[in-house]
């Protein structure tokens, strides 16, 4: 596999209108409200993955500061007509910032990724990271590689296997937010599990 995954994008490109419509009813987000709450007043932050760009709109609103990032031409496009957000076209692997973050947002993104490359990206956000930086990482729970019912790649984690990773990338600590289930763009119902973790 190639530092994107050609079919997972292929998807989200014929799916932009039902991926909209999907993240507006997931408007109110506890998981993005805990985030902001957890960022200094006016911090600088990146929304990794940003998809249609709900989130960062968020954040702005907030009164942070927001740089996004997405794999997906549509899905940029999709986020300057809805909120006039500039999402900058860019792979996991492209993060090069250095101590730049207060804070970085990548929720159900990462599990696009192969397991071969995950302990880099996470090595690549803590270096992003300013120290005491903290990363909000939303994850499907469970285990292996596979693709979804619409060919979407996924990589699967245990919690255990999660914070494992977030430790051996430099972490300095590690906390379970939430743990639940639901459903996505495919409609299959399974579990998630959302963890801040600090530089």
């Amino acid at each position: 596999m190639t530092e994107y995954d050609a079919e997972t994008l292929a998807v989200y490109a014929s799916n932009v209108a039902d991926y909209v419509a999907m993240t507006h009813k997931q408007a109110g987000d506890p998981d993005v409200a805990s985030f902001i709450s957890a960022i200094p007043k006016g911090g600088y932050v990146l929304d990794l993955g940003c998809g249609p760009g709900r989130s960062t709109a968020a954040m702005i609103a907030a009164g942070l500061r927001a740089d996004a990032t997405d794999a997906s031409p549509e899905m940029i496009k999709a986020a300057f007509e809805l909120f006039q957000i500039k999402v900058k076209l860019a792979t996991f692997t492209e993060l090069d910032a250095i101590g730049t973050y207060d804070g970085v947002y990548a929720s159900f993104c990462l599990l696009h990724a192969p397991k071969t490359d995950f302990l880099q990206h996470l090595k690549r956000i803590h270096t992003a990271l300013k120290p005491g930086g903290v990363l909000h990482l939303g994850m499907k729970l469970g285990a292996g590689e596979t693709r979804d019912t619409f060919g979407r790649f996924y990589a699967y984690y245990s919690e255990n296997e999660l914070w494992e990773h977030l430790i051996a990338a430099g972490f300095r600590s590690v906390a379970t937010l939430r743990a639940a289930s639901g459903s996505g763009l495919s409609g299959e119902r399974e579990p998630f599990i959302s963890i801040g973790a600090y530089a």
